[in-house]
């Protein structure tokens, strides 16, 4: 089957900070095993498509990252976005590009710092969800079942109409939802219809395109303006410039909650998208107080804490729910319900023009 794979790889992971940096963002760092967030990725979707089917979207700050950590990774698949736009300017640039070369493929769009502990079952999912793809007005997205009230992600809500394929359950989408309060977050939890909304997305690249020129139509005359450069010696001076002049909008607003036809196939195959630092106490062990510990670390009376050390020896006593990161440059504490909030400090850094900490 006519299968590409798009990795959006160009955000900065501010709530990981001070381990995740401007020059070294998360999907770079070795958060769980021996490999980058990037490197898992890659290796995952190879289990599906050969390498010169991944494509790689990023910026020019990252490019001799992902070249470094990637090196089998064709130079002609990374694809550098001049500014930052958000996921629609995003998938719809990687779109035009891969159409290029593999017309009418079927596109699976990820994100480049998600954990996934069951790779098999998540090959067969995606393997599914291109085969419910192939019509000519369906998108698809994975649902994750959520385990807890978590408010921190958007969520997807399924109506009762459902179809199996492959042994997997297949349900038509009634609407995507903001991130939620506790309140609200509980009560989704408790119906069984609501899902995590992944950001990992399939559709064939013809169909998503149309769905661009019905509900963001500045952004596919853009596009289209790109798509007459191609073959000319002007190609990437024009998709520079014109990318520039693309909205600041997410493929979930801008087309999502817009698309009548959506499936969300509901997902369990230990997802994690390692979005703060409390993220660590789910994909690694806690010793005996619920204490993530990573490096020279001596605690005592200490619980519930998440402490990584960059060498020095790290002493705790008496504490609790605290996160506390050491690195060469900064050191980190804060309270774990604050985790979400990491980003007001890098704010806080810019407005004091305290960029080198960032």
């Amino acid at each position: 089957m006519n299968i590409t794979c798009v990795i959006m790889a160009g955000g900065k992971g501010e709530r990981f900070w001070p381990k995740s940096r401007t020059n070294l963002p998360k999907q770079f760092l070795n958060i769980s095993g021996n490999k980058s967030m990037i490197q898992q990725s890659i290796a995952r979707l190879e289990k599906l498509v050969d390498i010169s089917r991944i494509f790689v979207v990023t910026n020019e700050l990252y490019a001799e990252l992902i070249k470094a950590q990637i090196p089998h990774l064709p130079h002609n698949n990374i694809i550098i976005e001049p500014v930052g736009r958000n996921t629609a300017p995003c998938i719809g640039l990687a779109s035009i590009l891969i159409e290029e070369r593999y017309p009418d493929s079927t596109m699976i769009v990820l994100p480049s710092d998600h954990i996934i502990e069951n790779e098999e079952g998540f090959i067969k999912i995606l393997e599914t969800a291109v085969q419910v793809a192939q019509n000519e007005t369906s998108l698809v997205t994975l649902g994750i079942q959520p385990t807890y009230p978590e408010t921190g992600y958007g969520y997807i809500e399924s109506t009762d109409k459902k179809q199996t394929i492959n042994h997997l359950e297949v349900y038509k989408v009634n609407k995507f939802v903001e991130k939620p309060d506790i309140t609200v977050a509980e009560s989704y939890l408790a119906s069984g219809n609501y899902y995590w909304n992944s950001g990992i997305f399939v559709w064939r690249t013809e169909v998503i395109r149309r769905y661009i020129q019905q509900f963001m139509p500045d952004m596919h005359d853009i596009l289209e303006t790109m798509r007459t450069a191609f073959g000319t010696v002007d190609r990437d001076e024009i998709i520079q410039s014109e990318f520039i002049k693309m909205p600041d909008q997410s493929i979930d607003y801008g087309i999502m909650e817009k698309v009548e036809d959506i499936h969300v196939i509901p997902c369990i195959f230990g997802w994690d998208d390692v979005g703060s630092w409390t993220a660590l106490e789910r994909i690694n062990d806690l010793d005996e107080n619920g204490n993530v510990i990573k490096g020279n670390i001596l605690n005592l009376d200490t619980k519930r804490c998440i402490i990584e050390s960059n060498g020095k020896l790290i002493a705790t006593l008496g504490i609790e729910d605290l996160i506390i990161v050491d690195t060469e440059d900064v050191t980190l504490i804060c309270n774990k319900d604050k985790a979400q909030e990491v980003k007001l400090l890098l704010k806080e850094l810019r407005m004091q023009k305290l960029e080198q900490y960032l």
